[in-house]
């Protein structure tokens, strides 16, 4: 994984979270997610699985669709998907048969990443596309909306249920 990026990437990621916080305000998992080609916008999304009743419904899948949509195909050649939180292994899936060409995230998921900490889909020899990681500077920013969001939840489940 590559750890060098630049001042687009800063521009993105800082996208990538504007993003995170509309889910955010929508009681979802903070996590946006941004697709770009030389510097425009494909696609991009946030965290919806709650409001749509879909597992499937990730920021980066909300992004590949409708980058995917805005392309007309489903193959995303030469882009870069900006993302707060490492990719799970459904997404880096559909990353690979995306074929985007390089993933920047922000915040490692010590449970569920497929980016390098707990696997390392997107760059799997046996697999038939593999992507450019690199993690983003805005990585403890995009951690910590997360870490935030997470202790309120905890708070929240922790009032006596005459409070609720």
């Amino acid at each position: 994984m590559l750890n060098i990026t630049n001042d687009t990437d800063f521009f993105w990621m800082r996208h990538a979270l504007s993003l995170a916080c509309k889910a955010q305000e929508q009681g979802e998992v903070p996590v946006g997610a941004v697709i770009v080609r030389e510097n425009t916008i494909l696609g991009e999304g946030f965290n919806r699985p709650i409001a749509l009743h879909d597992p499937t419904a990730h920021a980066e899948i909300q992004a590949i669709r409708m980058a995917s949509l805005a392309e007309n195909n489903y193959r995303l050649v030469n882009t870069t998907l900006y993302v707060t939180l490492e990719p799970c292994a459904m997404c880096a899936g559909a990353i690979i048969q995306a074929r985007i060409a390089r993933v920047v995230f922000g915040a490692i998921d010590p449970k569920a990443g497929a980016g390098g900490s707990v696997f390392n889909i997107l760059q799997n020899n046996t697999l038939n596309h593999r992507t450019i990681i690199a993690q983003s500077e805005l990585a403890l920013e995009c951690g910590q909306i997360l870490t935030d969001f997470f202790k309120q939840r905890r708070q929240q489940k922790n009032l006596h249920p005459a409070c609720k």
